[in-house]
């Protein structure tokens, strides 16, 4: 590692050389606003990834890949003269200290909120009454043909689709768009099913579909009920299916067959045997391999 410290200034200067189109990278040059995005979508998750396997030893170059994307927007932007990075920060700045008047009480960073003021009062007054007006103030503005102001506004529609329908319908709920408790979530999770199976019986496909997407919205819903993340409640079940899918085919293997050559009363054996994780691999009853 070098012994050299960089500053954010080393990093701009870094990003100007990279796209000087005589002097700069030919990748660099050539990347524009939507060629970048996938990469920022991806480095997002990264980050993600390093912070729910606890490799913090990997997260500052992960963490610096995510800015890495901030500052080519930046660059992107001072060269068509809409703005830079310094506008950037400001904006950024300026926007948390009008939605913490309860720390910045004046609205600028020497102000600090007055002693005695409790956490709860700051949780249950000072902040989510403020936040939201401030939010919804925000939407206002930026609705510029006049058009009435919605909840719904500013989700972006590029989020993951489960991401988006927690946002989506917690928006709504604000609102009091909202079922009085889970069991009513329940009761929709129970007659969106009905509905795909009913247009699976109709041999509906096309409307079957359309039934799972209402079907997936209501579970949605009740991890929000539950105030879980449906995004990484699902990422934690594909890592558990991953990690017992994976079981059964080194179980399979230790055997000498593959899952191509057993039965599915055999491979649903050893699954079981995953989900009580460290089981010794023992034998299925016999007549399980296929001729």
């Amino acid at each position: 590692m070098s012994a050299i410290r960089y500053g954010i200034d080393d990093l701009l200067r870094l990003m100007a050389v990279l796209r000087d189109p005589v002097e700069g990278c030919p990748w660099d040059i050539k990347q524009d606003w939507d060629s970048i995005v996938p990469h920022t979508l991806e480095e997002a998750y990264e980050v993600a990834d390093a912070i729910e396997r606890r490799a913090f030893d990997e997260l500052p170059g992960e963490l610096g890949d995510l800015l890495f994307q901030v500052i080519y927007y930046s660059r992107f932007g001072e060269e068509q003269g809409r703005f830079d990075f310094h506008d950037v920060v400001h904006t950024l700045t300026d926007k948390m200290l009008r939605r913490h008047p309860h720390v910045f009480p004046e609205g600028t960073l020497g102000s600090r909120r007055p002693p005695g003021v409790s956490a709860e009062q700051v949780e249950t007054h000072l902040v989510k009454s403020r936040w939201e007006s401030l939010k919804a103030e925000e939407r206002a503005q930026r609705t510029s043909d006049g058009s009435a102001a919605s909840v719904l506004d500013d989700v972006p529609r590029t989020l993951p689709a489960l991401s988006r329908a927690a946002k989506l319908s917690k928006r709504a709920a604000r609102v009091g768009f909202d079922w009085p408790d889970a069991c009513g979530v329940i009761a929709k999770i129970r007659e969106e099913l009905e509905e795909v199976e009913e247009a699976l019986a109709e041999n509906d496909t096309a409307h079957a579909a359309e039934e799972v997407g209402d079907l997936l919205f209501a579970v949605t819903n009740l991890a929000r009920t539950l105030k879980a993340d449906p995004e990484r409640c699902l990422r934690e079940t594909n890592a558990k299916f991953e990690r017992r899918f994976r079981y059964v085919e080194a179980a399979l293997s230790a055997r000498g067959v593959t899952m191509r050559d057993v039965d599915l009363d055999t491979m649903e054996h050893y699954w079981q045997q995953a989900k009580l994780h460290d089981t010794p691999i023992s034998e299925p009853p016999s007549g399980d391999r296929r001729p």
